[in-house]
């Protein structure tokens, strides 16, 4: 059975944030009030609720010669799917970061590239190089 994840995250402007997730990234909106909102990010359920302003203080990581948020979460998706939305990202005024590849040549091996939403969420993008090697160790 292939389950969906659902996220709830505070917001500080639930327009710009509907407007990211709908008109930058492409993603259908679900239910909605003028406080909330449901997305859809590939069949995954995001909801944010407009709470006003609060703070995630984040270290980062390394992973391998990369510095990572450790406060960040992400999609899987296909090889197409993240190459069309990388390129519409790229073609847009939206910081994004470089394309890079983790793991190049070990299991695991994926594509990766983030973006910042207008609450400060860094949101992954990732296509695995063969999707059985997600949860391998």
């Amino acid at each position: 059975m292939k389950s969906q994840f659902h996220l709830a995250l505070p917001c500080e402007n639930i327009n710009e944030t509907k407007k990211f997730y709908s008109e930058i990234l492409g993603m259908p909106l679900g239910r909605h009030t003028d406080k909330w909102v449901d997305v859809n990010l590939y069949n995954n359920q995001l909801t944010f609720t407009e709470s006003g302003s609060f703070d995630f203080k984040y270290k980062n990581y390394k992973l391998e010669d990369n510095i990572l948020p450790s406060f960040h979460f992400g999609v899987i998706v296909s090889i197409e799917a993240w190459g069309t939305l990388y390129k519409k990202l790229l073609q847009s005024n939206q910081e994004v970061t470089t394309e890079v590849t983790f793991m190049e040549n070990k299991v695991g091996e994926h594509l990766s590239f983030f973006i910042t939403d207008p609450n400060g969420y860094m949101i992954e993008f990732k296509s695995f190089k063969s999707k059985k090697e997600i949860f391998e160790t």
